[in-house]
């Protein structure tokens, strides 16, 4: 299940293979007419939009409220979109953030053959020009990160070095032609390029504020010897450091990559009897430890293969990037985290400036979307993104996943809590507490709108009281004698409980005046359900209510229309694994298993459509947590087990604690499990016949456990 194969040339980059270090990705596509790699860097994102202030909302945040309260949300959305375009002109229009783009695509076109037995591809169709071998085969292998096209002798293979941070192209069989160019398509602002040789060179003459990137190049290195055609090639952007060329042919580059690469990825292993699920799972977690380089995956990862990618290939706080490394820490590789984390701590002086601008108060807010900055420039009347006020606890969770799944505690005092008290300083200014009653106004609920009013707008969204407790439980646990210990416990007992709405499903706003609107890709306020659980689920009634909210949006998925956002089946299948709701959670896993990946196992954002690596991260938390499930001194194992999987193994599983599930084997007849932990821990372990046993963990040892 390492190695994928398929004998679809791909026509277009959308169809690559793909292979990446986290800084660097190749797009490997084309066929035996003429190869294609498309570079990209993680941080050549084309200078589009000079960052503006946030819109000074403070300044009628009494206004809105009052809109709010006499339910008029759209005019409260509306109100933001004037007040901001008469200040700044710039916001006039919706103003997106710069978009990722692809650096190059170099061609190899091989020397004639007299006898290359090519065939039209079908599925082509009947206007390409492109052909196929008749024994043309194109491959992934996961372990290694290597991508190879093969035909009548000849041999392709590709990869991105994690060692050497260089593309390594080897030719066997065959020689043939090398160009560079620049990628298809049109920028959306003014590009210059020179192509010397192999070398290609771009400025970007208009981006003239500070800290604008000014542009980029691509190197080059070829050489030929008796064993074929070795190619060398990297994306600079501007103010990086430039290392020098690696020595060695392409089996020693490829040795320093695998130490680095096939490590992270075998530290988790699956077997089950549904081998898609498998090799899904290895190709998700391929794509995800491939796009984690010095920053987190942007929605299309690290790659990228023209100007204009949907959605600026962004980073998307409201759903994408958290799902997109949501299965790092429990396969194992929770270090993989640090991009994200690291991003959002150098980001925190934009957002304090979207804190004192867009509410009048200190602490952080994060944007929905950004690139290159985290100020709060995208939004509009229908997307009244500026309304949305969870996003900073969001990623306050994931600094509390790093330390849960690490025990990392110099990590928990010097980042974790200061991050957590700095975010708990917004909600403590700007969440209002009326006869013991806190209201979030304005709200959000990612990007849905009740369906009694039509509008995004909103207050009192489910996210954000669940966001806003989990992150207050979170400070009161790991630091609760904090001088602002009483301030956050004053802000915890005042929010307002869950509600269950007349149909009887988990209501998506709290305020009862607003009406669900299931038939909807996003679910935030399953929320309290995917990561460390929330105690108000210990409540019956809630939980049923959850499980019908479940179900309700599942029901919607199976409707035609329901084809875009696939994290969004795994957000709904970790939500029911949860509850230990087995098959429902595989419905999820299996409605995505069966609509999301290209012939090369790339996963899509859409069915068939837009290359996007969310559930690169999602599904393998999804599958994860069927095979564990964790939270504050508990590890229940095999607690969403379905039938499909009467049998199987897992080893690498890391569960909060940190609880390392070394291996696990299960059957009809039983299961066995070899658990450990890097600090001595006390922890109850449930277990699939229903019972629990305490075990003390030490370091090193490997506890065994049988049922």
């Amino acid at each position: 299940m390492d190695l994928h194969t398929d004998h679809s040339a791909a026509r277009e980059w959308e169809h690559a293979m793909i292979s990446g270090n986290g800084r660097q990705g190749l797009l490997f596509w084309g066929g035996p007419d003429a190869i294609q790699l498309t570079l990209s860097h993680e941080r050549l994102f084309l200078p589009v939009s000079a960052p503006l202030p946030p819109p000074d909302t403070a300044a009628i945040l009494p206004e809105l409220r009052r809109l709010l309260a006499e339910g008029r949300f759209a005019a409260a959305a509306d109100r933001v979109c004037a007040h901001a375009a008469a200040a700044e002109p710039g916001y006039a229009d919706v103003r997106w953030v710069d978009p990722l783009i692809g650096a190059a695509t170099i061609t190899f076109t091989p020397a004639p053959n007299p006898a290359p037995n090519l065939t039209p591809d079908p599925a082509a169709g009947p206007a390409a020009t492109r052909t196929t071998a008749d024994d043309y085969a194109r491959s992934t292998d996961f372990a290694t990160g290597v991508v190879t096209q093969t035909w009548g002798g000849v041999r392709c293979e590709a990869f991105v070095s994690r060692a050497d941070d260089v593309v390594a192209l080897r030719v066997i069989g065959t020689d043939g032609t090398l160009a560079i160019a620049p990628v298809g398509g049109v920028p959306e602002s003014p590009v210059r390029t020179t192509v010397d040789g192999l070398s290609l060179g771009v400025r970007f003459p208009e981006a003239d504020w500070p800290g604008a990137l000014a542009g980029y190049r691509v190197e080059c290195r070829v050489s030929r010897d008796d064993g074929g055609l070795l190619l060398l090639a990297r994306t600079v952007v501007d103010g990086s450091a430039v290392p020098s060329w690696p020595g060695g042919g392409f089996e020693e580059l490829l040795a320093a990559h695998v130490a680095v690469h096939g490590e992270l990825y075998r530290r988790f292993r699956l077997e089950l009897p549904d081998d898609r699920t498998g090799t899904l799972v290895n190709a998700c977690r391929y794509a995800a430890i491939s796009a984690s380089g010095e920053l987190p995956p942007t929605l299309q990862g690290v790659w990228s293969g023209g100007y204009r990618p949907p959605w600026r290939s962004a980073y998307t706080l409201d759903g994408n990037l958290p799902a997109a490394v949501a299965g790092f820490a429990p396969t194992g590789t929770p270090e993989l985290l640090e991009p994200l984390l690291r991003m959002a701590e150098d980001r925190r002086p934009d957002m304090r400036m979207n804190a004192r601008r867009l509410y009048g108060v200190n602490g952080l807010l994060a944007p929905v979307h950004q690139s290159t900055h985290a100020l709060v420039n995208h939004f509009g009347p229908r997307w009244c993104q500026t309304f949305w006020t969870a996003g900073a606890a969001w990623l306050a969770r994931l600094f509390t996943e790093f330390y849960e799944h690490t025990g990392d505690e110099t990590f928990l005092r010097e980042r974790a809590v200061p991050f957590l008290a700095e975010v708990a300083d917004f909600h403590l200014g700007f969440v209002t507490v009326t006869d013991g009653r806190a209201r979030f106004a304005p709200s959000y609920s990612p990007e849905n709108a009740p369906s009694n009013t039509g509008s995004q707008a909103c207050v009192d969204a489910t996210m954000d009281v669940a966001a806003t407790a989990g992150l207050l439980r979170d400070l009161l646990r790991f630091v609760p004698d904090d001088p602002r210990a009483a301030r956050w416990r004053s802000l915890l007992a005042a929010l307002p409980p869950y509600r269950i709405g007349p149909d009887g499903l988990l209501a998506e706003w709290v305020d009862a005046g607003l009406a669900d609107a299931p038939a909807h890709r996003h679910a935030s306020h399953l929320y309290p359900l995917w990561y460390g659980g929330d105690p108000a689920f210990g409540d019956p009634a809630l939980r049923v209510a959850a499980a019908r909210a479940i179900r309700a949006r599942l029901a919607w998925w199976d409707g035609q229309e329901a084809d875009e956002m696939a994290y969004g089946l795994a957000q709904l299948g970790i939500a029911a694994a949860r509850l230990g709701l087995a098959e429902v959670a595989y419905g999820a896993l299996t409605r995505l298993a069966g609509r999301y990946f290209r012939p090369s196992l790339v996963p899509t954002h859409n069915r068939d459509a837009i290359l996007n690596v969310d559930i690169a991260g999602a599904l393998p938390a999804l599958v994860a947590s069927m095979l564990v499930r964790s939270g504050e001194g508990r590890v229940d194992l095999l607690p969403a087990l379905p039938a499909a999987w009467p049998h199987g193994a897992v080893s690498g599983l890391l569960a909060r604690g940190p609880v390392r599930i070394v291996r696990m084997s299960w059957s009809p007849t039983g299961l066995e499990a070899a658990l450990t932990a890097p600090r001595r821990l006390a922890a109850t372990v449930g277990l699939p016949d229903g019972t629990s046993v305490q075990v003390d963990l030490v370091p090193d040892v490997e506890t065994l456990l049988k049922c």
